[in-house]
């Protein structure tokens, strides 16, 4: 469907910590220009984002990931960048953005040149804690109107696999969103066509509620080895979530500065499963509701970022998974925010 962007659409992540890796890097995005047929012109200018957001990488933290990957959102298309960093951050962000400012002995020319390109830009860097990066571009120009309803993911395969055994997805339906996370039992090719069966199943069915969209999947996933699975419908007019979750997937709803965890129960979806529970929560505007597999720690707390809730949520999912990755295992966050002022 056209209105569900996910994980499975392509994407590349690139580790930087060498020069070569900023070559790399920039034929990784134009490969994924060329899947989305972009014209020369914003071809161009995505080549000179993901140069830039990779040198700063390698000049001021000495190494980090870059993800490039095609996003879908409300019928458009775009691709996204984000480099990400566990260096020094940044002390002062007004000046650093300043052409001719820089800290390294360069041209300072890195973070505007970024902003001055990218349709939508957004950094997260307090001083000593890493710096994160995004920057959007649309296929051709951006849309007149731009979505209320933000949302962005994150998923990393486990270090020496080609493939993720978690996934991801947000379908937009009537007024309604709906955010899914899959973690197939595993990692590696098998765990990956489990978490791909329950994200197709969505795409058949995006109407469903999180209860009869678990049992859809628990149908779908039986040849497979089965997964985890967390299902969260947005209602913003009712300023309402109502979720439902089986197996080591985690979800809350952050508020007014506190978070809520919502409750999963035991089973596999495809495998083992008694009755779905499906519970509904309050959720107002601006709450970050906050989708995350077992390869993520839970002992997150967004009041050690300051200033972190009101960036854009593709920078959250990130922050969250390189400050909270366990290492051994695929890891992925969902982040989305209900749309108004909190």
């Amino acid at each position: 469907m056209e209105n569900l962007s996910s994980s499975l659409d392509p994407a590349a992540w690139i580790s930087i910590s060498h020069a070569s890796d900023v070559g790399a890097a920039r034929r990784s995005g134009q490969l994924l220009a060329t899947q989305l047929e972009m014209d020369e012109t914003r071809s161009g200018q995505l080549a000179l984002i993901i140069t830039e957001a990779a040198t700063n990488i390698l000049k001021h933290a000495g190494e980090g990931r870059l993800l490039a990957s095609i996003v879908n959102h409300a019928d458009q298309a775009c691709i996204e960048v984000l480099a990400i960093d566990d260096g020094p951050g940044i002390g002062n962000l007004t000046q650093a953005m300043t052409d001719g400012v820089s800290s390294a002995g360069t041209a300072g020319t890195g973070l505007g040149a970024i902003r001055r390109l990218a349709d939508q830009f957004d950094v997260y860097a307090p001083s000593g804690k890493g710096t994160v990066l995004f920057a959007r571009l649309w296929r051709t120009a951006p849309p007149a109107k731009q979505e209320e309803f933000a949302s962005g993911g994150v998923c990393l395969p486990l270090a020496g696999e080609t493939e993720s055994g978690d996934a991801w997805a947000v379908a937009r339906q009537a007024g309604r969103v709906t955010l899914m996370l899959a973690d197939g039992l595993g990692h590696g090719e098998q765990a990956a066509k489990a978490a791909a069966a329950a994200l197709e199943t969505l795409s058949a069915t995006p109407a469903s509620g999180p209860q009869r969209l678990i049992a859809s999947c628990h149908e779908a996933l039986r040849p497979t080895r089965g997964a985890a699975l967390a299902i969260a419908m947005l209602d913003p007019s009712q300023q309402q979530l109502t979720f439902a979750g089986i197996g080591n997937v985690s979800a809350s709803v952050y508020a007014d500065g506190a978070r809520r965890h919502l409750m999963s129960h035991n089973g596999i979806v495809g495998h083992n499963m008694r009755t779905v529970q499906e519970l509904s929560f309050p959720c107002p505007a601006g709450a970050l509701v906050i989708l995350a597999s077992d390869g993520i720690t839970t002992q997150w707390d967004l009041a050690h970022y300051p200033g972190l809730e009101a960036r854009t949520p593709a920078i959250i999912a990130a922050v969250l998974l390189r400050d909270h990755s366990r290492g051994r295992d695929d890891a992925s966050v969902l982040v989305a925010a209900m749309p108004g002022s909190a």
